[in-house]
């Protein structure tokens, strides 16, 4: 299975919002508020991956120094396990490196273990646990990237 991954557009949008309903019905996002993300290159960037030409993942980040914040990555179970989040959170960290961040955080759920270990294994650590934060009373764990030291391998 391969997969291409290539910057979110405005066409983009009407896809990635139906995925984003699908994907957290309690907590997704409106469309406009894609469109106000999108708005705002100067600090956000924003991707897509695409199986045979159909969108299966998206991500996006705010970078606004010296802080650069997973807003967030989505990738459809039924191409979990691909590489398609490891790709997309390696761009997000390439462009944090780029934009000359020192570090990436992020917010995610409490009762998502399978992203938590995602982040752990490019050298994220849990630095606070925010209660009740997500719909449903579930809380958030906060984790951080320092991006002052060597490259996790």
């Amino acid at each position: 299975m391969s997969f291409g991954i290539r910057s979110m557009t405005g066409a983009d949008l009407d896809a990635v919002h139906a995925l984003e309903q699908r994907l957290f019905p309690e907590d997704a996002w409106p469309r406009d508020a894609f469109v106000a993300e999108l708005s705002q290159p100067q600090t956000r960037k924003y991707w897509v991956a695409e199986v045979d030409g159909e969108i299966v993942g998206y991500c996006g980040m705010m970078c606004v120094l010296p802080i650069a914040d997973v807003q967030t990555i989505a990738v459809v179970p039924e191409q979990e396990g691909h590489g398609i989040g490891s790709a997309l959170l390696t761009g997000l960290i390439e462009e944090a490196r780029d934009r000359g961040a020192r570090d990436v955080l992020l917010e995610v759920r409490a009762d998502n273990p399978r992203a938590q270990a995602l982040y752990e294994r490019f050298g994220f650590r849990r630095i606070h646990v925010r209660p009740r934060y997500y719909k449903g009373g579930v809380d958030a764990v906060i984790m951080q990237l320092e991006l002052t030291g060597p490259e996790p391998s």
